[in-house]
């Protein structure tokens, strides 16, 4: 089977039986793992196997980005908010780049040594502690010391093998609200966004291998979706203006930033419509069955075919040989200094 068009995660440490055949449903593309599903470093590996066995095609994911969202912890380097390089670059930037780009690394290997396939990574939301839900998961309130230290970041993913997405597009930093809890309204204009929340996600598109839209609407641009749930945004400016070929993932339909697009399927159809390749729904299974119902009654394509670029660019290391290498032993020793 090649990958459907649809994300959703698991209840526990193991697949129950109504899990698996969902998983066999063709309009499923993979499986994102919490907190819940990760006990311990053995228990996330031979859940990914479990995930592998019903479908060798799902990809495996998960938010490992260090600081306040870090779903793997047993077993894994514990990794600090993002925002501990931007100190550094200020006054040693080649220093503080070459650090990013090995974090980056160690993130990355350490997923893929445990078999999931890619993190949704990196923040490049330009913020320090402005947005309540961003904060010290950007790199830096500086969107130029952003746009340098996470591209770094990305080198250093995708030395690994990983598959990079940046997030949360066009930027997140700009409001106050959670668009977990909310629908956050940022009224700058798009020019005011080209001079600083789009620098980054602009000047990176070329590395970018995925990309998150926000759950926010910019009324100056689209005044009436959020961003993932605009053709404006996704088909107008990224796919025309920008020219961008990579994978566009729609933030979890669960959260109350898409709420106002109706049911679940709605929701579906509002994000696939405007221009999202893939949905996540999270922490919903009632929702997800209606969104697979829904795909399954108007015939969608059961393929997403960009979702594929995101499966690892080559093999990964075990972890024993991943804890060999110096790379892994310096730069892990030097993040649990940053702690």
């Amino acid at each position: 089977m090649v990958p459907g068009p649809v994300i959703l995660d698991l209840e526990g440490l193991s697949i129950t039986e109504v899990e698996c055949e969902r998983l066999l449903n063709p309009y499923v593309g993979g499986v994102i793992l919490f907190s819940r599903n990760i006990a311990d470093y053995d228990a996330v590996v031979n859940l990914v196997a479990e995930i592998k066995a019903v479908r060798s095609d799902l990809l495996v994911c998960v938010d490992q980005e260090g600081g306040r969202v870090q779903r793997c912890k047993e077993g894994f380097t514990r990794l600090p908010p993002m925002q501990v390089f931007d100190q550094l670059y200020a006054g040693r930037p080649e220093i503080a780049l070459r650090k990013a780009r090995d974090t980056g690394w160690l993130l990355a290997a350490e997923i893929l040594a445990a078999g999931m396939d890619f993190s949704f990574a990196p923040v490049l939301d330009i913020d320090d502690d402005f947005c309540s839900v961003i904060g010290d998961r950007s790199f830096s309130s500086d969107a130029d010391a952003v746009t340098a230290i996470s591209g770094a970041f990305i080198q250093g993913m995708h030395d690994a093998g990983m598959a990079v997405t940046g997030k949360h597009f066009p930027g997140h930093g700009g409001v106050l609200g959670d668009s977990h809890l909310e629908l956050p309204v940022d009224t700058r204009t798009l020019d005011d966004l080209e001079t600083k929340d789009l620098k980054p996600f602009n000047q990176l598109l070329p590395q970018l291998d995925a990309l998150m839209p926000a759950h926010i609407v910019f009324p100056e641009v689209d005044d009436k979706n959020p961003v993932g749930f605009s053709s404006v945004w996704l088909q107008g400016f990224l796919r025309d203006k920008k020219q961008y070929n990579g994978v566009l993932f729609s933030d979890d339909l669960s959260m109350e930033g898409a709420a106002g697009a109706g049911s679940y399927a709605e929701r579906a159809q509002a994000a696939l419509s405007a221009g999202c390749d893939v949905v996540l729904v999270c922490n919903n299974p009632l929702g997800a069955d209606e969104v697979l119902a829904y795909l399954a009654r108007v015939s969608a394509p059961t393929t997403s075919a960009r979702l594929p670029k995101m499966a690892p660019s080559k093999p990964s290391m075990s972890r024993e040989i991943l804890e060999s290498t110096a790379r892994w032993q310096q730069t892990s020793a030097w993040l649990k200094e940053q702690l």
